[in-house]
């Protein structure tokens, strides 16, 4: 999904100065295969960014009045074509000053989600993904997105509560 509307309005009024904004990262694990045997190593639902090539689990910005599970399953539809459904937060924390080549800053507070895989063969749904797939958790791709690596083994930590940095 492109930029929303409502920030690209904010844009015009305040430039590109820094946006604090809501986010999710959606951490979709597979644990068993389409029998339900369970796979020697879990596989996480990874798509490649066509801004910047870095494979990474799906994330977006909430809309306004969305629920974060709730964005966090659209996300993931829209992005990849998959249908999950939320199991728990795995941590709330500060993803990081991001600047875009436009010359936008942004802040993301992100609220990480694993979710668990319902349906659907992975493949780009939008133009923000060139690839999509499944891969072992103990071999992702390169180049990678660095927060992401943290928010999967937060995810892989069944029944661990969810973080918070301080």
């Amino acid at each position: 999904m492109p930029t929303p509307e409502y920030i690209k309005d904010l844009r015009q009024d305040i430039g590109h100065k820094e946006l604090l904004l809501p986010a999710v990262t959606a951490v979709v694990l597979r644990r068993d295969d389409d029998a339900g045997i369970p796979l020697p190593v879990p596989q996480v639902l990874l798509v490649k960014r066509s801004d910047d090539g870095r494979w990474g689990a799906t994330a977006g910005i909430l809309e306004p009045g969305e629920e974060p599970g709730a964005a966090a399953v659209r996300e993931v539809a829209e992005e990849t074509r998959v249908q999950a459904r939320p199991v728990r937060v795995t941590g709330v924390s500060d993803h990081g000053q991001v600047v875009y080549p436009n010359g936008d800053i942004c802040r993301f507070l992100d609220i990480a989600f694993e979710l668990e895989y319902v349906s659907g063969q992975p493949q780009p749904g939008d133009d923000e993904a060139t690839a999509a797939g499944w891969f072992p958790v103990d071999d992702l791709p390169e180049p990678f997105v660095k927060q992401h690596r943290e928010r999967i083994r937060w995810a892989l930590e069944t029944g661990a509560p969810a973080r918070f940095r301080q």
